[in-house]
C-alpha cells in the first residue's frame, strides 16, 4: 500500500528535527572528556561541563528524538528494504546513483583485489614466521588483527562489505572449484539449523576472548598460528558444506555484512554488469529483518564485544579484575567477567523484546514458527547494527591508523632494506578532539538506531499508539547503550 503523502512529509521533517536535536549535544560533547581507545596516548583534562551532564544530555536526546518521532510520524514508513540488491522501482527511488562501474572493468577490478588480498595475507603470515617478533615491526601483528578484522570493518561501515570479494579462504575455494570444474560440497548443504551459531561461535572466542583478553595480538608467532588455523577450518567447511558455508560460518563474513547494512552507499549490479553506487539514508539497510536468531544473538555480541574493549583500558576494569581474581583465580578472572557481561547484554535484548511484543499487540502467535518474542528480536535485531557500527568506528579509527602507518613503514623498509620512521596518521589530533569525534560517532550511531526501530516498530505493530508501546522498551535499551558508552569513553586509560 503507497504511503500517504503528508506522512512522507512528516516524515521527513521529523528526520530533520532528529538531527537538529542531536546538534547541541555533539556541540556540548565535543570538548569535553576523556580518550580510551587503541593507539592513543590519554591523558586527564577540564571538562567545560559536568560528565554526568553530557550523559544525560546524550541519552535525552535519544529518548526525545523516539518521543518526537512516535508523535510527529503517526503513518506507516514503508516495508524495509530487500536483503537482496534488486529492489523495485519504488524502493530505487530512495537512491541516488553517485557512480558506475563500467561492466568491462568490474571483473580485472575484483580479481586484483582478490589476489591483492591474498597476497597480503600470505604476505603477512610469512613475515609472521621470518620477520622480527616484535609486534610494531612485524607485518602479522600490523596486518591480520588492525587492518583485517578492524580496518575492512571500518570500510563496511561506509561503503558495505568487501568480504565476499576478499576473503582469502573463499579465494582459496574459488581456486579449487576451479581445478575440480564444479562446487565442491563433500557433505552436501549447509544445515540451515546452523544458521550463523559458528560464526556467533567464531566471533565470541575469537574476538571476545582471544583479541580482547589474552596478548595474542602482541605476538607475531601466536598471529600466524590463529590465522592460519581459522583458514584451515574455514577451507574444511567450505569443502564440507559449499559456498554457504562462507556466508554464514565465517566470523568475519557476517560481521562486516552486518556492518555494511549500516553503510550510506549500497553498491548494486545492473543488468548490465556493472556496479552501480548510490547514496542511502543510512538507516535505510538495518530496518530488513535478520535471517533468524543467530544473528540477533551476533549483533548484540558485536555491541557488546567493542564496548567490553573499551571497557578493558579502563582503571575501572583492572580493580574489579583484581578483585575477581582474588574470588576466581587469575586464569578464569577476565574471561568470566566477559562471559557475565555478554549474558546481561543478551538477557536485556531479550527483555526488550518480549516486552515490545507484550505492548505492542504484534502478530498472531501463528504468524511465525519461532515464538513471538524471538521474532520480534529477529525484527528489530538489525536496529541495533548502527551502535555496533558507530563504536567500532568510534573505538577503532586510531587504532587502524597507526598500524596501517606502521605496516606502510614495514613494507617499505623491507622494499629498501634499510630502516627508516613511519608517518604517523592522527599524530595531529589532541585527546580532546579525538573525544569529542568518539561522543559524536556514538550518538549519531544511537540515533540512527532509534529512527530504525521506529520505522520497524510502525511496520510491526500497525497502528501509531501500538508502534509507540512496542518501541518503548527499545528505547529503554539503546538509551541505556549511550550512557554506558559514553561512559566507557570518557574514563581515563589504566596506566
Amino acid at each position: 500500500m503507497a504511503r500517504p503523502r503528508g506522512s512522507r512529509r512528516a516524515t521527513r521533517q521529523a528526520t530533520r528535527r532528529t538531527v537538529a536535536a542531536a546538534v547541541a549535544t555533539l556541540a556540548l560533547a565535543a570538548a569535553a572528556g576523556v580518550a580510551s581507545a587503541h593507539e592513543l596516548a590519554a591523558r586527564e583534562f577540564t571538562t567545560p561541563v559536568p560528565l554526568p551532564l553530557v550523559f544525560a544530555g546524550a541519552g535525552a536526546t535519544v529518548a526525545l528524538t523516539a518521543l518526537w518521532l512516535g508523535v510527529a510520524d503517526r503513518g506507516s514508513p514503508g516495508g524495509p528494504e530487500p536483503a537482496s540488491d534488486e529492489s523495485a522501482p519504488s524502493r530505487n527511488s530512495r537512491r541516488r546513483t553517485v557512480a558506475t562501474l563500467p561492466a568491462a572493468l568490474v571483473r580485472p577490478v575484483a580479481l586484483a583485489a582478490r589476489v591483492g588480498f591474498l597476497a597480503l595475507f600470505l604476505a603477512a603470515l610469512v613475515h609472521g614466521l621470518v620477520g622480527r617478533q616484535v609486534a610494531a615491526e612485524n607485518l602479522a601483528t600490523l596486518v591480520l588483527w588492525p587492518l583485517v578484522l578492524k580496518g575492512v570493518g571500518l570500510v563496511a561501515v561506509v561503503a558495505g562489505s568487501p568480504w565476499r570479494a576478499l576473503s582469502p579462504w573463499e579465494t582459496c575455494y574459488d581456486g579449487l572449484v576451479a581445478l575440480e570444474g564444479r562446487e565442491i560440497a563433500v557433505l552436501g548443504d549447509y544445515p540451515d539449523r546452523l544458521g550463523a551459531w559458528p560464526a556467533v561461535a567464531g566471533f565470541v572466542l575469537g574476538v571476545g576472548v582471544l583479541e580482547n583478553l589474552t596478548v595474542a595480538t602482541r605476538s607475531p608467532g601466536t598471529t600466524v598460528v590463529v590465522a592460519a588455523s581459522y583458514a584451515a577450518v574455514m577451507l574444511a567447511g567450505g569443502a564440507a558444506f559449499g559456498r554457504e558455508w562462507f556466508a554464514r560460518a565465517d566470523a568475519l563474513a557476517v560481521l562486516f555484512a552486518l556492518l555494511g547494512r549500516v553503510a550510506p552507499t549500497s553498491i548494486r549490479r545492473t543488468d548490465g554488469g556493472a556496479l552501480a553506487v548510490a547514496l542511502r539514508a543510512p538507516w535505510t539497510g538495518v530496518r530488513a529483518p535478520l535471517a533468524d536468531p543467530s544473528l540477533a544473538a551476533f549483533v548484540v555480541a558485536a555491541v557488546y564485544t567493542v564496548s567490553f574493549d573499551g571497557f578493558t583500558a579502563t582503571r575501572t576494569y583492572r580493580a574489579l579484575l583484581a578483585a575477581t581474581r582474588d574470588a576466581l583465580g587469575i586464569g578464569v578472572a577476565s574471561v568470566a567477567l566477559y562471559a557475565l557481561g555478554l549474558v546481561a547484554f543478551l538477557l536485556s535484548f531479550a527483555l526488550a523484546a518480549a516486552l515490545a511484543e507484550r505492548l505492542g499487540a504484534g502478530p498472531a502467535a501463528d504468524a511465525s514458527p519461532r515464538p513471538r518474542w524471538l521474532d520480534a528480536a529477529v525484527g528489530f535485531g538489525g536496529t541495533v547494527v548502527p551502535i555496533a557500527a558507530a563504536y567500532e568506528v568510534a573505538h577503532n579509527y586510531p587504532f587502524v591508523a597507526a598500524n596501517l602507518s606502521g605496516a606502510v613503514a614495514v613494507v617499505r623498509d623491507l622494499a629498501r632494506g634499510t630502516e627508516g620512521d613511519a608517518v604517523r596518521l592522527l599524530a595531529g589530533v589532541s585527546v580532546e578532539l579525538f573525544w569529542g569525534s568518539q561522543v559524536a560517532l556514538v550518538v549519531v550511531g544511537h540515533l540512527v538506531a532509534v529512527v530504525a526501530a521506529h520505522q520497524v516498530a510502525t511496520e510491526r505493530y500497525g497502528t501509531g499508539s501500538a508502534a509507540r508501546r512496542g518501541h518503548a522498551p527499545f528505547v529503554v535499551v539503546m538509551v541505556g547503550y549511550t550512557v554506558l558508552s559514553l561512559w566507557i569513553v570518557s574514563r581515563p586509560l589504566a596506566g
